[in-house]
């Protein structure tokens, strides 16, 4: 796996924007929060870099970030494929996919196992009831679920909230036909599913997760990324029953760890973005590729030099 030090060597030269002009010939360029899109007649190009975002806002960069992110996404592709089929056709570089267009969903499908994260904090402030789903009144923070939920949100621009809406609201505002509602809500559940059986085999748990998906000719498919530490949490399997019955956080092996530290100093995406130091970075770097290894089965190896300049090969081959 990649030592400290060797992720340490790109804290200072993160792979943190691209230049749309120079790679304007792709398509027509998108900046989200992580990616830059080139979007071209039936396909985009998805250039993945090390920015960070937390609470829907970038906040600054982890070394070699986006390289994992991709590595897991291509992976949790090829591992549910059966399921649903995707947008993907290929990954021509590390920090680089190329997929299918799609008609995207206007939201995202939460899946949850646990009770925690933000939905924890909407039920500790009594705001949860906007999910309309069930929950049980005795529950703890961290507790596992009998049955799935599903706490969908909207789709926010990039410097906005997405926002919690329930299955009743999107139908009666028409964001998605029932039957697309439907069919996205089962193949959620079952990715869901085969995630969960796959983490167990690695000795982790899929605590809950994101999807996206899109329509392509009609036919639902699934996009942007999933089963990543960005898009779901994962804990530690063996520590899970000792902690939450101490009460105590889980070990987690997801962005939710800098999400804590933030909400530790006071920050949850509103207001000035605090300095964030290299030590706090290195450590989810370090976090991201135990994933890494934990999910692909193999250590994940820092690369050498510029990332942006190899990208640029890539692209301009």
């Amino acid at each position: 796996m990649a030592s400290r030090d060797d992720l340490a060597t790109h804290l200072g030269s993160n792979f943190t924007s691209v230049d749309a002009e120079r790679l304007s010939g792709l398509g027509r360029h998108y900046k989200g929060k992580v990616r830059d899109l080139f979007f071209k007649d039936d396909e985009i190009i998805m250039i993945t870099t090390d920015r960070l975002s937390a609470f829907d806002v970038v906040l600054t960069s982890v070394p070699c970030k986006g390289a994992i992110l991709n590595a897991i996404a291509v992976h949790a592709f090829k591992q549910t494929e059966d399921i649903c089929e995707n947008h993907l056709i290929d990954a021509p570089h590390p920090n680089v996919l190329r997929v299918r267009k799609a008609d995207p969903l206007p939201i995202e499908i939460i899946v949850r196992r646990h009770v925690t994260g933000s939905l924890w904090r909407d039920i500790e402030a009594d705001r949860h009831g906007v999910y309309e789903v069930d929950i049980p009144a005795d529950i703890k923070k961290d507790q596992r679920l009998d049955e799935l939920i599903i706490t969908p949100s909207t789709k926010a621009e990039v410097g906005l909230h997405d926002e919690p809406i329930s299955r009743r609201v999107i139908l009666e505002t028409g964001l998605v036909t029932e039957e697309v509602l439907d069919h996205a809500y089962d193949i959620a559940i079952k990715l869901f599913l085969r995630g969960e059986a796959l983490a167990a085999k690695n000795g982790l748990i899929l605590v809950d997760t994101k999807y996206e998906m899109g329509l392509i000719n009609g036919r639902l498919v699934v996009i942007d990324e999933i089963h990543t530490a960005d898009s779901s949490r994962y804990w530690i399997a063996a520590e899970f029953e000792k902690r939450f019955a101490a009460g105590e956080s889980q070990a987690m092996l997801d962005k939710e760890n800098i999400r804590q530290w933030l909400i530790g100093v006071g920050y949850m995406g509103d207001g000035p973005i605090p300095h964030i130091p290299e030590e706090v970075r290195l450590d989810l770097a370090e976090v991201y590729t135990t994933l890494h290894e934990k999910l692909l089965g193999y250590p994940f190896v820092a690369p050498q030099g510029d990332v942006g300049v190899t990208v640029y090969e890539a692209l301009e081959a």
